[in-house]
């Protein structure tokens, strides 16, 4: 189960079977703390085994509910193409949701301050606080240009992306971007910007840069310690300035030492193993029951399915 873990609480999703779920949000944005204790008082309850996303969201959670064990995010590597540093690397990049916990702002005073040519891309949510937030970005932005649009082909560098790395503009939001844009846009980055101002669960735009070969810059902040390498496949600070003067080490990073580490940490095929291994702790933990085939889910889980 990725989703539906107050269902478990409320009765709703009650099968004789082991339940393993994994936690993506902040313990604060869980609804755990009211849901668990009720359902503690509730009677006999289902095996659930919690996997966290990192070291960082267990002791997050440490109050709340018992953490079977923490599996990192992959990527699927071989899809992210390398990057050189004989074409492009004149930029910096930032991707992301616009908000303000992301630190965009925080990024565009980087780049003002070091005088860094920086191109931001995500969405803006429907939501009152980011859309509050973009519009106070708009004056530090010098260019509002959509690439989203444009589709990934051969000379897609040349085409879309050296054009807007060669124009006088300093600060250019480009807009949202699918999966195959983003990897070209990491690719060709001198880093990619991660000023986080909250503690992060995780966050997948450190480990899909660095499969580009690209390094991180990012706070010190949440899961970001478990994730980059300070000094060698980036740089994690404290504060702005120290962001700022790391700019000057990024000579020091090797590419190549980005992307096999996250070959050696973060791929697919090792998150995919953690999973299979506690399916198979779990499984050991509870011998089969032919019985427990009989159970048949509520029909209000099935409204929810249909409703999704």
């Amino acid at each position: 189960m990725h989703e539906w873990v107050h269902h478990v609480y409320d009765g709703v999703f009650n099968p004789p079977l082991p339940i393993v779920v994994t936690l993506h949000v902040p313990a604060t944005q869980s609804g755990l703390d009211e849901d668990y204790e009720n359902w503690k008082r509730s009677g006999p309850q289902p095996s659930v085994y919690f996997i966290a996303i990192s070291e960082c969201q267990k002791r997050e959670y440490s109050t709340l509910v018992n953490i079977y064990r923490v599996i990192h995010h992959g990527v699927d590597v071989q899809t992210f193409p390398v990057g050189t540093t004989s074409i492009g690397n004149s930029y910096l990049f930032m991707i992301g949701r616009i908000t303000r916990v992301k630190g965009q702002d925080k990024a565009i005073e980087l780049a003002r301050k070091s005088g860094s040519k920086l191109f931001i891309a995500g969405c803006v949510q429907n939501k009152v606080e980011d859309k509050a937030f973009f519009e106070s970005l708009r004056g530090s932005i010098d260019l509002i240009v959509d690439v989203g649009k444009v589709d990934v082909g051969k000379d897609y560098y040349r085409s879309v992306i050296k054009p807007l790395v060669d124009c006088n503009k300093q600060v250019i939001y480009i807009g949202e971007l699918d999966g195959a844009q983003k990897k070209h846009w990491y690719q060709h980055a001198l880093a990619t910007l991660f000023p986080i101002q909250w503690a992060e669960p995780f966050g997948l735009v450190p480990i899909e840069s660095m499969a580009c070969g690209t390094p991180v810059l990012a706070m010190k902040k949440g899961a970001l310690p478990e994730i980059v390498v300070d000094g060698e496949t980036g740089f994690l600070v404290d504060s702005l300035e120290g962001m700022v003067a790391s700019l000057e080490r990024l000579d020091t990073i090797d590419r190549h030492a980005c992307r096999r580490h996250i070959q050696q940490n973060f791929s697919l095929a090792r998150m995919v193993q953690d999973y299979i291994e506690v399916y198979r702790q779990v499984v050991e933990e509870h011998p089969f029951k032919p019985h427990l085939l009989s159970y048949r889910p509520s029909p209000y889980l099935k409204e929810l399915s249909v409703s999704r």
